[in-house]
């Protein structure tokens, strides 16, 4: 192969002044810090819906390159280097995700004279395909997966070469990662069904539906190494991270050091790894991930030929910053330390907090933020806050937060308590999800593998919680911040108060609670057949103060339009008060066979047509959110009267997509 070869021709230094980031939100920022901490100029890029965004106005220079979509935008070559061009930029670091795996973007940069922080088009190439990554890799002597990776893709190829592996197999789109384009299938009855979403998704993701397959290691360790090469011919490795809790093959959590590897393991697996940097003649950041088995055996799956989202927690564990190395050997500098200078101190662990809906199949959310804090005392890489509009066109990820202890478990405490403490109101997150994830006893032992989300689900979701129930904190809110009607203010002068009525729904469940103002000065709320005594003890814009049964306690909240959003620990709800509202028509759920949209997002293909008849469950739309593919289905059996929308169209959340005349009983 040609790698080697080109990376020892470029051992001349490549000095660079200005960094163009190819890319956004808390990436671009994280970029930034690091480049003109080093003296260097930075400059942004940014889509129509990041117009008003951080990293655009934290930029020296900022570039628009286009609309929304990231096609037209974040994904056009051609754009960027025009805006690299113009801002005088004669450097670009293309973060992660979009065009940071992509080789044709690293030969347009090497041909307009532009530094790319990054590997060669060549490394890229080698490493982007994983079927050929995986001929790589085994021609170094590193342990792969057994499976198929054939140029013949033919349906019936495919499912004999399934059939000879054993189910359950695993179908991976060659190009791209991010869990797209990847399907776990369990038996051959569902291969080919599974194996044409995974190329339809492959298709609109990455623009090839070519797929490997291989043996499906069920719950391993998600393992993977940190590498660093340099145009001198030196490789050294950052030690290993665990990223095993996952969701739809996506990370969620990501530690440093991982709980199961010794440091007999370690060395095995960091030399494999280097190994296999040399073999390529590896320039820049890289990571090799690995499959490991509880008897320590270890497979390759792929190598990510770019900075990793959870590259933070080696920063913390090694006191190393891997952007400042990123641009040093992006220059011709060799790498600043060699193997034997590089130690591991303590333990990190990151969350990736998502605007997403655990409780609806982690379902991709967008909307604004109402009220956002983070506690200071954590590393937290974010480029959102207090009135952020999250688009549906990008990653459903809005921030990181990292924290790092002398020991796992100080970590990971000091991460549960930066959870509870932070605040994100306004969409659904999986906030809570994460504190409740870092707070179960597998993951505390160390023992949480690929398969612990789905293993442990219905113990993830919110419990009944401590102190007093939503709805009595909700009548609370409306009471004493001036939302409720005015009469609720007054008490009667004889006799005992009576209770002031409200009617609230919280999260789309309606509860009814009483409330008054008693006379000295307390607040009664009767709640679910109980009597609760309030003392409210000071509010801020978006904090309230109070005591009950002799504890103080501090709830968050925010108003965003008709709605008011509460938080008290790592989850909020969304609240409306309906005490005065016209009572709502029944009959308006899924029974009345209307199809809406779940989430904002781009419709990628329509699969009936007006006049069909369906089966409840059967796929009616594919639509696409923040890079992820959602299907639609029909809630009723019956006939399509009508189809409201038509493939490459941009819907809202709650769009009719499609009417059913429901079949007679």
């Amino acid at each position: 192969m040609t790698t080697k070869a080109n990376a020892a021709t470029m051992t001349a230094a490549t000095p660079f002044t200005s960094v163009l980031i190819a890319n956004r939100g808390e990436i671009a920022l994280r970029i930034m810090r690091t480049a003109r901490r080093m003296g260097h100029g930075v400059v942004a890029v940014y889509s129509s819906a990041d117009a008003g965004a951080q990293h655009v106005h934290a930029a020296d220079r900022a570039v628009h390159i286009g609309e929304a979509l990231p096609s037209q935008s974040y994904l056009a070559i051609d754009r960027i280097i025009a805006a690299a061009k113009a801002s005088g930029a004669d450097a670009v670091h293309p973060g992660y995700g979009f065009l940071a795996e992509n080789a044709d973007f690293a030969r347009a940069c090497r041909a307009a004279g532009l530094v790319f922080i990054g590997p060669s088009p060549e490394a890229i190439d080698a490493m982007g395909n994983k079927a050929g990554a995986k001929t790589i890799m085994a021609g170094a002597g590193v342990p792969v997966v057994p499976g198929y990776q054939g140029a013949d893709q033919g349906e019936a190829r495919l499912a004999e070469e399934a059939a000879r592996i054993g189910f359950p197999v695993m179908i991976k789109a060659v190009a791209g990662g991010g869990g797209r384009g990847m399907r776990l299938v369990p038996d051959a009855a569902r291969f080919t069904d599974l194996l044409r979403s995974a190329r339809s998704e492959a298709e609109n993701a990455f623009g090839d539906p070519t797929v490997i397959l291989e043996r499906a290691i069920i719950d391993p360790r998600h393992i993977e190494i940190q590498v660093f090469g340099d145009r001198h011919g030196g490789a050294v490795h950052l030690g290993e991270r665990d990223c095993s809790v996952q969701r739809r093959h996506q990370k969620l959590v990501e530690e440093a050091p991982s709980p199961v590897v010794s440091a007999d393991l370690r060395a095995r697996m960091g030399a494999t790894a280097v190994k296999a940097v040399k073999a390529l003649g590896y320039e820049g950041a890289g990571t090799l991930e690995f499959l490991l088995e509880p008897d320590g055996a270890f497979y390759f799956m792929e190598m990510n030929t770019r900075l990793q989202v959870e590259h933070p927690v080696t920063e913390l564990i090694t006191g190393l910053d891997l952007v400042e190395w990123q641009l040093r050997v992006a220059a011709g500098e060799p790498l600043p330390l060699g193997q034997q200078a590089i130690g591991l101190a303590g333990h990190a662990i990151e969350v990736r907090l998502c605007a997403e809906d655990p409780a609806h199949d982690f379902m991709p959310q967008s909307g604004s933020i109402a009220y956002w804090a983070m506690p200071g005392e954590l590393r937290v890489e974010t480029a959102v806050g207090s009135g952020t509009e999250i688009p549906p066109f990008y990653d459903s990820m809005i921030a990181k937060v990292i924290a790092h202890g002398a020991t796992r478990d100080e970590a990971r405490r000091k991460l549960i308590a930066g959870l509870t403490r932070a605040a994100v109101l306004g969409i659904p997150t999986n906030q809570g999800f994460l504190a409740r994830v870092l707070d179960h006893p597998a993951f505390a032992a160390g023992q949480a593998t690929t398969g612990f989300v789905a293993e442990h689900g219905e113990t993830l979701k919110p419990g009944p919680g401590q102190g007093l129930p939503a709805p009595v904190l909700a009548a609370l809110l409306f009471y004493v911040t001036d939302t409720a009607p005015a009469h609720r203010g007054t008490t009667r002068h004889l006799g005992p108060p009576l209770p002031v009525p409200m009617l609230v729904e919280i999260d789309g469940v309606k509860a009814e609670v009483g409330i008054y103002r008693d006379r000295d000065g307390s607040h009664r709320i009767q709640f679910d057949g109980q009597d609760r005594r309030i003392q409210v003890d000071g509010i801020g814009p978006n904090a309230l103060r109070f005591s009950h049964d002799g504890v103080a306690d501090t709830l968050v909240f925010a108003r965003a339009g008709a709605a008011l959003f509460l938080q008290q620990g790592a989850d909020a709800v969304a609240i409306r008060d309906l005490t005065r509202a016209v009572a709502e028509i029944a009959g308006a759920d899924d029974s009345d066979g209307r199809l809406l949209a779940a989430m904002n997002g781009r419709i990628v293909a329509v699969h009936v047509a007006a006049g069909d008849q369906v089966a409840a469950g059967q796929p009616i739309v594919t639509l696409e959110a923040m890079k992820m593919e959602h299907v639609h289905t029909a809630p009723v059996a019956g006939t399509i009267t009508d189809i409201g929308v038509a493939a490459g169209e941009q819907v809202t959340t709650h769009r009719l997509i499609a009417r059913i005349e429901a079949a007679a009983a």
